[in-house]
């Protein structure tokens, strides 16, 4: 009898945990996405299109995964997609002056660092609003995308640069392309530092109630600024993968990728209002992200229409996460 009361008490507690339920019923419309798309055409779901959705999918999640750090502490990273692109501009320039793709690499993912440690100590330090800290240093960044190769996109990195695009793009390990193993690795490594690192509990007790966190002795400002070292680490590979998909430089790499971050995280459950969000989630918002794109493609929908279709998806998303959060803490306490 005893376990009989017990287990939906567990049960309640899987679904319950930091919106689990919500990745359940995202995974649950992915799969159903899938399939309308594979019955409008058939070749959705071919060997070769799921190669190419898995190697699509992995920039989406990475920038994802950035961008789901921030939202955790109550933030929000504009900066993502010009930090992608000054990524991309960076290194295959350095790369055109005959610097070895290793050290190139290293140097754009310092400065990338960079403008994330700027980020958090704008955020945190100067107390900035992080909408307008970072749109300021997504200009910057975006400058920076264009000087460094005198407002022109570069040459071919050449074939000097070949192992670096064949480890990026080309380079496949059972069969999979290594972009999605990428993602797969980034993943694992920053959900083990959220979900069982005491970084992982500060970024959730800031989102939560900052004043609080403040008492318990967490520093806002160190762990702010870790949300947007990994935010800016992450958008800088996306660009080192950019450079080598297209195997050169372009000025506007990265555009609109910010959107793309806060869509792959609130669709999976991220929360806008801080506090709440899992990394599984963002796998799940980001292979909605990349099949929603990809699938209308397919469906021979027009880019304008597409473009309004994603766009009212991830207004929607954002909506009823505000709706959700606002009725739960709009609650009056029992009596």
């Amino acid at each position: 009898m005893e376990q009989n009361v017990k287990q939906p008490n567990v049960f309640k507690r899987v679904f319950a945990k930091r919106g689990m339920g919500q990745v359940i019923t995202v995974f649950f419309g992915l799969i159903v996405l899938c399939l309308v798309f594979h019955i409008i055409n058939p070749n959705f779901l071919g060997q070769r299109n799921v190669a190419n959705l898995l190697r699509q999918f992995a920039p989406f999640l990475i920038v994802g995964i950035g961008q789901s750090f921030v939202l955790i502490t109550g933030n929000i990273d504009l900066s993502i997609g010009s930090v992608l692109g000054m990524s991309c501009m960076t290194s295959a320039t350095l790369m055109c002056n005959g610097w070895h793709p290793l050290a190139a690499c290293v140097v754009t993912m310092l400065i990338c660092v960079l403008t994330g440690f700027i980020n958090g100590t704008l955020v945190a330090g100067c107390k900035l609003p992080p909408f307008i800290a970072t749109l300021g240093t997504m200009q910057v960044a975006r400058g920076i995308a264009q000087m460094v190769n005198n407002n022109m996109n570069t040459n071919s990195i050449g074939e000097f640069a070949g192992a670096f695009r064949d480890f990026f793009y080309y380079g496949r390990i059972a069969g999979i392309y290594n972009t999605f193993w990428i993602g797969v690795v980034v993943w694992l490594v920053f959900n083990f530092i959220l979900s069982q690192t005491r970084t992982g509990r500060h970024l959730y007790a800031i989102g939560s109630n900052i004043d609080a966190a403040k008492l318990s002795g967490v520093s806002v400002y160190w762990t702010t600024t870790k949300a947007y070292l990994v935010s800016a680490a992450c958008a800088g590979l996306v660009g080192l993968i950019q450079c080598a998909t297209t195997g050169t430089g372009t000025m506007d790499a990265g555009l609109s990728y910010e959107m793309y971050a806060v869509a792959a995280s609130v669709i999976g459950g991220v929360s806008t209002l801080g506090g709440q969000g899992i990394l599984l989630g963002t796998v799940v918002g980001a292979g909605v992200w990349s099949v929603l794109s990809n699938g209308l493609q397919f469906a021979g929908v027009a880019v304008g229409p597409r473009n309004v279709i994603i766009g009212v998806i991830v207004v929607l998303s954002v909506l009823v996460d505000v709706i959700a959060r606002s009725g739960r803490f709009s609650r009056k306490p029992k009596s």
